[in-house]
This record gives C-alpha cells, sequence and structure tokens, in this order.
C-alpha cells in the first residue's frame, strides 16, 4: 500500500519536483496526494498541477496570530489524511501543536551540515566563516527550531571564490537527491523517531543514528 505524502512549500518547489518525480517510480512506496502553500503565487504549485496533484492555499497574512494559522492548517492538511508530511521550502516557524500533531512524521530539509547555521542565509553566513565544506541535512521536525535529529547529510566543497549563489546551486544538487530517499525510508517503516525524557532520536534499520545522521562509507 503506497504512503500518502502531503507536500508544504512556500516557493518554487525544486524539492517537492524531486520527490514527485522519485514518486513516479512503480517501486517507490509513497504517492504525492497533496500540496499546501502558503503563498499563491508559489510556483510549486504549479508543479503539482502538471502532475495532477491536488492543491490548496492558506495564507498566513490571514491571520494575526501562528497559533491560528497553524490550527486552520492543520485542519487543512488532515483532510487530505496524509501518512508523512514534508516540508519543502516552507518558510514558517511552526508551533508547538502543531509539531506535536505530526510527530514521528515530519520532515524538513535546511540547507546547512546541521547544527551549524540554523535559520537563514546559511550559504553566506558559511563562505564568511571560511569554511571549506558545506551541504545539507534532513531531520525530523521537532519544537526546536531545525533542532530535530538529523536522518541524512550530504556535503560540497566550498572554492574560493565563492558567491552564495554558487554555493546553493550546488546544494540544491545534493538536495533533490537526499530528500525523496529519507521520504522512501519514512515511506517505508525503516526510518523512525524515538523520544526519551530527554531527547528525540532518529533510527534507521534498528540503529540509532549518529549527531550527522546516516553516513555510508562505501
Amino acid at each position: 500500500m503506497s504512503n500518502r505524502i502531503l507536500v508544504l512549500i512556500s516557493g518554487s518547489g525544486t524539492n517537492l519536483q524531486a520527490i514527485i518525480d522519485a514518486a513516479a517510480s512503480e517501486d517507490y512506496p509513497g504517492e504525492v496526494i497533496g500540496v499546501i502553500a502558503n503563498q499563491a503565487d508559489a510556483y510549486g504549485l504549479t508543479r503539482a498541477a502538471n502532475a495532477n496533484i491536488a492543491t490548496a492555499t492558506l495564507s498566513h497574512k490571514d491571520y494575526a496570530c501562528r497559533e491560528r494559522y497553524d490550527q486552520d492548517l492543520m485542519l487543512a492538511i488532515d483532510k487530505f489524511k496524509p501518512d508523512i508530511v514534508v516540508l519543502a521550502g516552507f518558510m514558517r516557524i511552526l508551533t508547538p501543536a502543531f509539531v506535536q500533531h505530526y510527530q514521528g512524521k515530519l520532515l524538513n530539509i535546511h540547507p546547512s551540515l546541521l547544527p551549524k547555521y540554523q535559520g537563514l542565509n546559511t550559504h553566506q553566513r558559511a563562505i564568511e566563516a571560511g569554511d571549506k565544506e558545506h551541504g545539507v541535512s534532513v531531520h525530523f521536525v521537532t519544537e526546536e527550531l531545525d533542532g530535530g535529529p538529523v536522518i541524512l547529510q550530504a556535503k560540497v566543497p566550498v572554492f574560493d571564490g565563492d558567491t552564495s549563489d554558487d554555493l546553493a546551486e550546488r546544494v540544491h544538487e545534493q538536495e533533490h537527491r537526499i530528500y525523496p530517499l529519507v521520504v522512501k525510508w519514512l515511506c517505508q517503516k525503516r526510518l523512525i523517531m524515538q523520544k526519551d525524557s530527554e531527547k528525540e532520536y532518529a533510527i534507521l534499520d534498528g540503529n540509532l543514528l549518529p549527531t550527522s545522521g546516516y553516513a555510508n562509507e562505501e
């Protein structure tokens, strides 16, 4: 039985497209059944429509408080009856109630090697820090911003003279490779999140993942 994947976006939806493309494979264990945006002009809505995927728009600008917006967003999501909720460039800080509602089935992708550079402007911050290595992380979403357990990272080099756009392009290529893979793991139930009294953990194939996520040394 195919898992039902709901994707939240704010912009162009390139990671959405990567997941749509991956899910088109016959052996992929999930299907994108809905896309919700908080921006009516998000190009990701066009990508979804082109793939005959149902869409909805819920503008945060119509709400005076974050809590009420997230309440209505949960109602909009739950109409799709998703098994997995994927944040793909959804530029909103989520309330604890929202995160708890989808705990263990809520994924995000962040353009840095977490825990480095939580928040915005990650590429420029890596350049200004003189880093020789940068990258992207896929993680479970928890109440801590960009602080949930990391599942998988991909690294890219930082070259002398790189601009933030150069680095962003390099990182995007890796995003489109690793995000569909992690979504697949979650669909297959190979990946789960466990929680104790202190923190949350990512478990893959029964193994506790390290702080930097899964590492294949082959």
